[in-house]
């Protein structure tokens, strides 16, 4: 078509909801359609003792086991094809038949491969193959202000959907150590604090950089009130490679 001198090509001009789409296509975009399929929700098995409402001949009353599925303790990352996840120890601690919800709906089975209450992280192994696995990124090779991705299973039970949720931050600084206290003391060293929104149910899921890579595991979040106001701590994933690797 000629006008005014000018050739337009009608045939191979971009349509203009094809470019508004693809305006709209981020980094973050794409960065979280390459991880999401490799964040799972872990729940378990926990036997509970339930007090019988009905009157015993033997004893006043009778205590007998109940055993309950909690399918969305946590969240974890799938790291390899062939069925290792990472996750926070404090997810499966004191858990019985640990098993993981993929995001497209299936639910297997997981044995506990290594845990390490101290450092609070966990393996776990499928007995799958060709499951989707996440690009581990160099958590040695950060900058405090880049964008980052924090992908889990917040508050699941309640949503009661496995698809990953995604929010969106920064890295607020590095090398946050701090240690717990109490029975079951934890030593969280160079943690990545970041201000995505991290809440219960996120443990144990995927901090992202913006190339797609999973740079940290999101662990804990320090807040007044248990809702996240973007102060949150993830364990670097070269720690986490030292894991799988011993």
């Amino acid at each position: 078509h000629r006008s005014r001198g000018v050739i337009i090509d009608s045939v191979h001009a971009a349509p203009p909801q094809a470019s508004r789409t693809e305006s709209r296509r981020t980094e973050i975009v794409e960065a979280a359609e390459k991880v999401s399929p490799a964040i799972v929700s872990v729940g378990a098995s926990r036997t509970s003792y339930v007090v019988s409402p009905f009157f015993d001949f033997f004893h006043d009353y009778a205590i007998f086991p109940y055993q309950e599925k909690i399918p969305y303790l946590g969240s974890g990352v799938i790291i390899s094809s062939d069925g290792l996840i990472v996750t926070n120890y404090h997810v499966i601690e004191n858990a019985e038949d640990v098993f993981v919800t993929l995001s497209d709906g299936r639910e297997l089975p997981v044995s506990v491969v290594a845990a390490d209450s101290i450092v609070d992280l966990a393996l776990l192994k499928a007995n799958a193959t060709n499951l989707p696995a996440a690009k581990l990124g160099d958590s040695d090779d950060l900058m405090v202000g880049e964008w980052v991705l924090a992908m889990g299973n917040p508050f699941g039970n309640l949503i009661g959907d496995p698809h990953p949720t995604v929010t969106v931050g920064v890295v607020s600084a590095l090398k946050r150590s701090f240690r717990s206290a109490g029975p079951s003391p934890k030593v969280y060293q160079d943690m990545i604090q970041t201000d995505a929104a991290i809440n219960p149910g996120n443990s144990g899921g995927a901090l992202v950089n913006a190339a797609g890579e999973v740079i940290g595991i999101n662990t804990f979040i320090v807040s007044r009130t248990g809702g996240s106001i973007g102060i949150g701590f993830a364990i670097p994933i070269n720690r986490v490679k030292g894991l799988v690797e011993e």
